[in-house]
């Protein structure tokens, strides 16, 4: 897994190892000490994109290990709805740009974190990591990729997964389906769902465009393998390359089985789909498996989870993290949020809810569920690539041409060349 993580940062390009490693640390004081706020107290408003669903458990269930943690601070919720951070990171933008940033903020950690670096609107928490001991915790290589220049600029919370099919056993039995079966290839996975769609049950489910450009990342995972994939972040994959075309054609060919009403839908409602049985699969990322628990569904009976076919071996990586803005309110608040973000106890009490794995090489995985166990093994043995639609892969600027592309392809305002044309002009930027 470490080599892997060196492979896909390297591809990704320096600034994105900054957060191909994100992960997160422990707390170097004492739990009940009021750590780095000394004392000083006072509102700390966070900003993420968690307000809803699992997310939103999960970022409860940090909230509380921070007032266990910083008794002396009152957390400010500065949650914005909107499927992967587009409508916050909109926002925050603006904030940033009059000078009036949070405390501190959610970004996902890679590629996306170049511009607020490049902007100069956060700050080195370097000496973060030692003050918290995490640098005991995480390992030496994860360490390096987090830096840049010498530098580190956010802590990570969590790892997510996001090459994850999610199944509903019932349905595929209807379809006379093994309800066990997983599939080695998409071509595979297409008599799959031939056989779902001809009992007039959705096939696949999706959501709103970012939902369809995770789905995509999954499509050239599996037809280009993770050594292209990686290329296509790094200029060695010509997007315009009759194996990209292939992939399109794939990607294409599962938007046919999806549902009529998917760019109405943000992701819990595209999963819902599923858990309801009115569709058979859905492509979402790991913090699914939080949503479908929260329902009281049991792996194994009320749904199943496999790889994306062709990506069985490669862990979609993708992870959130905390920053410190620079001209932040309350820098010391921020800097107690990021050691409870970073403690053993914030990493299990968070991830546990979330539905996504710690990093940390302390962390127990008989603390975790049957899936998030599988997900542990899976980072430590599988070849890491970086998540394109959440941030890992490429800049902000690259992932909304590519959106702005895709939502045009599958809303029938561009042909396949005409796609593959603006995924090309998109990542020349």
């Amino acid at each position: 897994m470490r080599n892997g993580l060196r492979v896909a940062g390297a591809l990704v390009g320096t600034a994105a190892l900054l957060a191909l490693a994100a992960c997160s640390g422990d707390s170097g004081s004492d739990s009940t000490s009021g750590g780095t706020g000394g004392g000083s107290g006072g509102d700390v408003e966070v900003f993420t994109w968690w307000a809803a669903g699992s997310e939103k458990a999960g970022l409860d269930a940090l909230v509380s290990v921070f007032d266990e943690q910083h008794p002396d601070y009152t957390f400010v919720n500065g949650a914005v709805a909107g499927g992967a951070g587009s409508a916050a990171k909109d926002l925050l933008q603006t904030r940033l740009q009059a000078n009036d940033p949070p405390d501190t903020f959610q970004a996902h950690a890679g590629a996306e974190l170049t511009d607020y670096i490049d902007a100069a609107q956060i700050e080195d928490i370097s000496d973060l990591y030692d003050e918290f001991g995490v640098t005991d915790v995480f390992p030496q290589d994860l360490i390096d990729l987090l830096t840049v220049d010498g530098k580190i600029y956010s802590m990570p919370s969590n790892i997510h997964r996001s090459n994850m099919v999610w199944a509903n056993p019932a349905v595929l039995t209807e379809a006379g389906l093994d309800p066990a079966a997983t599939y080695a290839t998409l071509d595979d996975w297409f008599a799959a769902l031939d056989a779902v769609q001809a009992t007039g049950k959705t096939a696949l489910s999706v959501g709103q465009t970012w939902t369809q450009v995770n789905l995509l990342e999954t499509v050239l995972m599996a037809d280009l393998g993770a050594e292209a994939y990686n290329g296509l972040w790094d200029g060695t994959t010509d997007w315009k390359s009759p194996e990209v075309t292939a992939a399109l054609e794939d990607f294409q060919k599962l938007m046919s089985y999806t549902n009529t009403d998917r760019d109405g839908l943000d992701w819990p409602e595209a999963t819902q789909l599923v858990m309801d049985g009115d569709a058979a699969f859905n492509v979402m990322g790991d913090w699914a498996v939080a949503a479908f628990e929260e329902a009281g569904k049991t792996a194994g009976t009320d749904f199943t989870y496999f790889p994306v076919p062709g990506t069985d071996g490669m862990f979609g990586f993708l992870a959130d993290s905390f920053t410190l803005p620079v001209g932040a309110k309350n820098p010391d608040g921020a800097k107690a949020w990021l050691e409870t973000v970073s403690s053993l106890e914030g990493q299990t009490a968070f991830n546990k809810a979330k539905g996504s794995i710690p990093a940390r090489t302390d962390a127990n995985p008989a603390d975790f569920s049957e899936y998030q166990q599988t997900a542990i093994t899976s980072f430590a043995d599988d070849t890491i690539v970086p998540s394109l639609a959440h941030g890992a892969a490429a800049s902000v600027a690259v992932l909304n041409a590519i959106s702005d592309a895709t939502s045009k392809f599958t809303s029938g305002a561009s042909d396949l060349a005409q796609y593959q044309a603006d995924l090309a002009a998109a990542t020349a930027e």
